[in-house]
């Protein structure tokens, strides 16, 4: 009995001091704050660790400047090609256009000469048949202009081996040497493109 009784004393008494204890934390801020507050240290990184950071950052800027090369590069390269291939099918369509028109010239040619016996006087019905022959030979050419077919120049102009053909080489008194004589089929250019040379006389 006096046993349990001194152990429940014990008891007591020690709920009191912790009591009192907790009482006094909370009326003392500056012993609370002393217990509440953990000290940090400042965080201290290795110094070869930043030297392995730093490498790793160069060579990540080294392959991103590869990257960037490599791209640029193949981006030239497409549109190299790509201005390729549009050259090559222009060119393809132009070849093929000149060769259609190659097949019409010679009927401009039958028309030109048709009309050089239109210097001789025409009367009735002759003469609306030259106005028309006429009509439709200015047409044609018109319709070949119109898409960028061109008469090669003669009139007063020396021959040139790149827009003209040389039948023969005649003394001329009233021509200096090289320059055309006559015109004995016309020629024609579609752009920069000579389709068929001017064939000609050229003075000797």
């Amino acid at each position: 009995m006096m046993a349990k009784k001194h152990k429940e004393e014990q008891e007591k008494m020690d709920k009191e001091e912790i009591k009192a204890a907790s009482e006094a934390g909370q009326n003392n801020p500056t012993v609370q704050g002393e217990t509440n507050e953990v000290a940090e240290a400042p965080a201290v990184i290795p110094e070869d660790e930043i030297t392995q950071l730093r490498a790793e950052l160069e060579q990540a800027k080294q392959k991103e400047c590869e990257y960037l090369n490599g791209w640029q590069r193949e981006r030239a390269e497409f549109f190299n090609y790509k201005k390729r291939i549009e050259r090559e099918q222009a060119q393809g369509s132009q070849n093929a256009f000149a060769n259609a028109i190659r097949r019409y010239l010679d009927i401009a040619d039958d028309l030109d000469r048709a009309l050089k016996s239109k210097n001789r006087p025409f009367e009735g019905d002759a003469a609306v048949w030259a106005n028309g022959i006429d009509l439709i030979h200015r047409k044609l050419l018109a319709a070949f202009e119109a898409d960028g077919i061109k008469l090669i120049e003669t009139d007063g102009k020396s021959f040139d081996p790149n827009m003209h053909e040389a039948i023969s080489s005649e003394d001329s008194p009233n021509h200096t040497s090289g320059q055309i004589i006559e015109v004995v089929q016309p020629g024609y250019t579609l752009g920069d493109r000579v389709i068929r040379p001017a064939r000609v006389r050229v003075a000797r």
